[in-house]
């Protein structure tokens, strides 16, 4: 059995946002990777790109950060000069002076200080399943997937519990700003102008930079100089300082990026146990931990893409990209490769190797959160399966409408208590 199967007819819009309601569609990916891997996609609102779908491609591609840049986006509108500086986090930057924004909060994110946080992570976890369990059907994306990593983003940057569904709520309408579930100002159906130089072009940008500047002066007030916050605003090895526009910048992709792409693996994965029983006997045996985790985030490829910018003219697959070209890597087609990954509609939770590209393995902007994803990820699931005997779907889950931000938005389920 299979968890889900697409149903595309091989021929979707990639612009469209629309063609991603009911899911990726992997088949229009299948037929690119197979028949046209470098594909240049005519899109109405912007300039047209190239798709690479291959995952071996985009890994070479990933690596080359001098030939494409991220420093005039990452996603696959437009914007102009003034936009792109008014928005930009490190993620649209290369280096060095990626390296630079990096190295100051890369201690905090690093593999043995996040692995302090496993008590913490556990009780947290039992703590939302207590709660979610005890209803017997509940909706798993808000109930546990959403709870994890939106009370971890308060330990991490030090905010009142009361501020975080808040926070959360921002963060989805700057991540998922093309979904009318999560924002009243939608980036494809209305003029949005107005918030141009807002991250993601959203309202609720301007809120959230509001909140960053509150949020550090109580802080100062209180002698609190500790924390992520604080190592960013420290000077770099060269003496150079962030602006206020790039910390809040960078706040803003904290709350966004660090909370809806854990809570998209989370949701991918109950949605996996509901579809694929044994998966639940094998997380009860063990013996899979070292190796569940990348693949529920595989399965789960919450970030779909991101777009880079050609600094010279090269070819691949016969055809010339030219400098300026926009070039989009879509790692929603590369972690369903069948070259790369045996039977890929399946979860393996014993898959190895997993060269998975949800985490932008292979170049300078891998994942800074990735341990701290794992980490939530397998603690959760061995939390979940040791209290359930059965999980099932309790009516049909809902994704995100967007081309950039992949998730089951709801997710009803039954659970039969173990």
């Amino acid at each position: 059995m299979t968890v889900w199967t697409p149903t595309d007819d091989g021929h979707a819009d990639l612009t469209s946002h629309d063609a991603f309601v009911d899911g990726v569609p992997h088949n229009t990916f299948a037929r690119l990777r197979r028949d046209d891997p470098l594909h240049y996609t005519e899109y109405s609102a912007g300039r047209s790109f190239w798709s690479v779908t291959r995952q071996a491609d985009i890994l070479r591609l990933n690596r080359q950060a001098d030939l494409l840049s991220s420093a005039q986006g990452i996603r696959i509108e437009d914007q102009t000069e003034e936009e792109y500086l008014a928005r930009r986090t490190f993620q649209e930057t290369d280096p060095p002076e990626h390296m630079m924004t990096r190295i100051k909060v890369a201690r905090a994110f690093s593999k043995g200080v996040v692995a302090g946080f496993e008590p913490q992570i556990r009780d947290l976890c039992n703590q939302i399943l207590d709660r979610a369990l005890d209803c017997g059907s509940f909706d798993a994306t808000r109930e546990i997937a959403r709870e994890l990593p939106m009370r971890m983003l308060g330990i991490i940057i030090g905010v009142p519990a009361s501020d975080l569904p808040w926070l959360v709520d921002k963060g989805d309408a700057l991540m998922a700003n093309t979904d009318p579930d999560f924002t009243d100002h939608v980036l494809d159906r209305m003029t949005t102008d107005a918030y141009r130089l807002m991250p993601f072009n959203s309202p609720a940008g301007a809120e959230l930079y509001d909140y960053a500047s509150a949020l550090m002066a109580r802080k100062a007030a209180a002698g609190d100089t500790d924390g992520v916050l604080h190592m960013l605003l420290r000077p770099g090895p060269d003496g150079s300082v962030i602006s206020d526009t790039e910390f809040r910048n960078f706040f803003c992709l904290l709350v966004a990026a660090g909370n809806d792409t854990t809570r998209y693996s989370i949701a991918a994965g109950i949605q996996a146990l509901c579809h694929q029983p044994e998966l639940l006997g094998q997380m009860k045996a063990g013996g899979i931990w070292e190796t569940a985790p990348d693949e529920i985030i595989r399965w789960a490829t919450p970030a779909l893409h991101f777009r880079r910018t050609a600094t010279r003219d090269f070819q691949m697959h016969g055809k010339t990209v030219r400098a300026g070209d926009k070039v989009v890597y879509w790692f929603a087609s590369a972690n369903r490769d069948e070259t790369v990954f045996d039977d890929p509609f399946r979860v393996d939770l014993a898959r190895q190797p997993n060269a998975h590209l949800s985490f932008g393995q292979g170049g300078p902007h891998i994942c800074l959160g990735m341990w701290l994803a794992r980490l939530e990820v397998r603690i959760l699931f061995q939390e979940l399966a040791r209290r359930i005997a059965a999980i099932e779907p309790a009516g049909p889950h809902r994704f995100v409408r967007s081309n950039f931000m992949g998730g089951i938005k709801t997710l009803p389920v039954t659970v039969k208590a173990a």
